[in-house]
Parts: C-alpha cells; structure tokens; sequence
C-alpha cells in the first residue's frame, strides 16, 4: 500500500469480525513495531502478543468490558483476535545513558519527557501503521483502561505498560464516537516561524 494510503486509511477500530488473523501478517507487524526509532538506541520496548482465547478474555475482563457495552457499544476486546501489549522498560535507559558515548548527554533526571515514553509512542504508532497497511484495522486502549494489566501478562514490575493494541479484521458498521469528530483544519495546526495566535478552538471543544 502507497504511504498516503495507509497515513488516510488509518483509524482507531473497536469493533471486529471473528475472522482471524493470518500469522505472516501479523509477524510483519510486529517486526514494522520492533523498527521504532530508539534513543541511544536503547531498544527498551517490548511487546507481549496475546492470540489465545483465554487470554484476551481476562483482558477484557480487566477492562470491564462490560461497562464498554452497557453504554450502548459492541463487545470489543474480547472479540478482537489480536492483542499486543506495549511494555517499556526505563531501567534500559538509564544504563545506556550511563554508558561512556552518552556520558556527556543529559541523563534521563533532566529530560521533561522520558525517552522511553517517546520510543513506546513511536513504536505503538508503526504497529498501528503497519496493520493499516495490511488491511486490517487496529484500536489502542490505555493502561489506565485496566486493572493491573502487566500484572494479567506477567510483565516485571520495572517495566511501563503503555496500553494494549487491538488487530483483526475491521466491522463495517457505521461509526460512532470520536470517530465522528472532524479533523482540525492545517491552518490551526501548523505554525511556520512563530505561533499562530489565530488560534480558534478552545482545549473544551
């Protein structure tokens, strides 16, 4: 698929048909996610890759999926046949930048936002581009969403969950949602030299 295509085509898709999968596409995805840029090249960002039943039900279950569809939606995490839960560990950083090439950088202490925030970030967007680029649809849901989601997956208490990312096949149904929500115009959004104070749409809106 052209670049553009996948960049217009992607969105965030919570709801799936039950058809699976295909392994190779799914592998191809994982290894676009594993090519996120890395400071220092650090490589602190892991995946944990979750197919089976069992498993993506006690996701679900930790989401209060429930709740999800009580407000009126389909069911979404226990119907997605991919889950991918994008792990950090901040500990890799700090060692990297203690390293003798690094020692006259700033250290992780001063940075106003962590590196290893900014590479889980960048990798969770290649999965999310690399899904649309195989012609499946993927939804992102936030650690937050969860009760203890390392914990459910075994993930070592150094580590940052990010959230989980969700593949499989898209469902056609209409929209609902933010996905209703028009785009910002490129006129509030780029600002070339200094800030636009024509700015026209309140953080509320």
């Amino acid at each position: 698929m052209d670049f553009r295509d996948v960049l217009y085509r992607r969105r965030m898709i919570r709801r799936y048909t039950p058809e699976p999968v295909d392994a190779a596409a799914l592998d191809r995805i994982i290894d676009a996610g594993l090519r996120a840029p890395s400071a220092g090249f650090a490589q602190g960002v892991e995946f944990v890759v979750l197919t089976s039943d069992e498993s993506r039900s006690a996701l679900a279950i930790a989401a209060n999926e429930t709740k999800f569809i009580e407000r009126g939606f389909e069911p979404w995490l226990s119907v997605a046949p991919v889950h991918i839960v994008v792990a950090v560990d901040p500990d890799v950083y700090h060692h990297r930048y203690a390293q003798h090439d690094k020692t006259s950088s700033s250290t992780p202490s001063e940075w106003s936002a962590p590196y290893w925030s900014v590479d889980a970030g960048a990798a969770l967007m290649l999965l999310l581009m690399a899904t649309t680029n195989e012609g499946l649809a993927a939804g992102f849901l936030g650690t937050h969403a969860f009760e203890n989601l390392g914990g459910i997956v075994g993930i070592p208490a150094r580590f940052e969950t990010i959230g989980l990312v969700t593949i499989g096949h898209g469902d056609p149904s209409p929209v609902v949602g933010s996905a209703r929500r028009v785009r910002r115009p490129r006129s509030e959004t780029v600002h070339r030299d200094r800030w636009n104070a024509g700015r026209r749409i309140s953080p509320g809106s």
